[in-house]
């Protein structure tokens, strides 16, 4: 990988990094990412994405499976799927960077029909691999627009296609392009993620998931499932705890505020469930985190 592009993402995010390490550039959809340290676990529900890893090494796990992957190496999550990540390599000397590419589902369908490729429906939705030379490039110059603030409007959007055409046509093409076929099973469980992720805190009906996704209920729930590794209602209460736990440790919300925030009627439920998913109850966990933080600070 060429290093110039480490320049280029190192630049920036040095100047720009918020105190999480996430540099948002004036680009929809588009971050780097700099830490100075070995992370904690981070939980999340990623959208599909793309990160190109440009120094240190990082861990993501998701369900059974766990990836190791380092300078040189992309991961694609080409599906809303829980994961649990961790930087392993970074020190103040040789800190971690990587540049991260949100995939859009307009634009990847666009260039499905234009490219005429065949549908398939994915596989795994997580795919680690040598991160492509075109892809790069095409990254090394949409980082250099920065560079120059008044081409950003102009040609952000030919590079970002760019880099999305790369893609479907390197090694990660097999499984982003189920996302450009509007009638996929992949697209049908996105439009139901969309429903979960807007209305989380309420209660959702699966005849009502499955209705927005065009499948029978017993069909729905097999495919969610394939895709995003659970069940609807597994997805719903992971996204309800994450959500909690980012609004009392970023937010300084009170616990009972927080359950109650994002659906739950009862905080010892809350509280139990928070420690199956966290390995701690959320008091310990909220005042541990905030600590390493400061000290990290």
């Amino acid at each position: 990988m060429s290093s110039t592009l480490l320049d280029c993402v190192r630049r920036f995010a040095d100047a720009n990094a918020d105190r999480f390490g996430v540099a948002r550039t004036p680009i929809p959809g588009v971050c780097a990412i700099r830490a100075t340290t070995p992370s904690e676990l981070q939980y999340s529900i990623s959208r599909p994405l793309v990160a190109l890893i440009l120094q240190g090494t990082k861990r993501v796990t998701i369900a059974n499976k766990t990836f190791d992957f380092g300078a040189g190496e992309s991961l694609l999550i080409a599906a809303d799927v829980p994961n649990a990540s961790q930087i392993t390599r970074a020190n103040f000397g040789v800190p971690y960077y990587s540049l991260v590419l949100d995939i859009d589902h307009a634009v990847t369908e666009s260039l499905v029909l234009e490219m005429g490729i065949a549908s398939a429906e994915s596989g795994e939705p997580v795919q680690v691999d040598p991160t492509e030379t075109e892809v790069a490039d095409s990254a090394l110059r949409l980082m250099r627009l920065l560079d120059r603030p008044s081409s950003v409007p102009l040609l952000q959007s030919q590079l970002i296609r760019e880099m999305h055409y790369w893609l479907l046509a390197g090694r990660h093409g097999s499984i982003i392009r189920s996302l450009g076929v509007a009638d996929s099973h992949a697209n049908r469980i996105a439009r139901a993620v969309a429903v979960i992720r807007s209305d989380y805190a309420q209660t959702l009906p699966v005849e009502r998931l499955a209705g927005v996704a065009g499948m029978s209920n017993s069909s729905f729930h097999q495919h969610f499932r394939a895709i995003t590794s659970l069940s609807p209602i597994q997805f719903q209460k992971q996204l309800r705890l994450i959500e909690a736990r980012r609004m009392m440790i970023s937010e300084g919300s009170a616990l009972s505020n927080a359950a109650y925030a994002v659906g739950y009627e009862s905080v010892p439920q809350f509280t139990r469930e928070y420690g199956r998913m966290f390995g701690m109850p959320p008091a310990r966990d909220v005042k541990e985190t905030r600590n390493r933080l400061q000290a990290a600070a």
